[in-house]
């Protein structure tokens, strides 16, 4: 379902391609019970694991799962491929740019991406 590995120093979980979507705020707890479990921060989901309705931000679900992670001070990294769904929605093309401006969620294109970012902000 996940791993756990060490990014500039950070433990981080990873969610596998394949498993359950990360679909409403209940299914939130799985993965911040594995961060947990692995003393980790930052939870990498990757966008197979997500539904399409998370990337319609007018369904409120991102909003939802976001602000989940984000009570429970875990940091959220979306990874993978949305550029259909930016292309699709002016809305989303901006809370992305947003929220990669921020620290509680990023969205990434893969994780040599999140290594690079991790550690320009342990440089930071």
């Amino acid at each position: 379902m996940y791993t756990v590995k060490e990014f500039s120093g950070q433990k981080i979980v990873i969610g596998d391609d394949n498993g359950p979507l990360l679909a409403s705020e209940r299914d939130v707890n799985d993965w911040i019970s594995a961060a947990w479990d692995a003393e980790a921060q930052l939870v990498v989901v990757p966008t197979s694991r997500l539904s399409e309705e998370f990337f319609r931000l007018s369904t409120r679900i991102a909003g939802a799962i976001i602000q989940k992670f984000v009570n429970y001070r875990s940091q959220l990294v979306i990874v993978g491929d949305i550029s259909g769904w930016i292309a699709a929605s002016n809305a989303l093309r901006d809370f992305v740019y947003e929220s990669n401006r921020g620290r509680e969620v990023w969205f990434l294109p893969d994780l040599d991406a999140l290594a690079e970012r991790l550690q320009q902000s342990a440089r930071s």
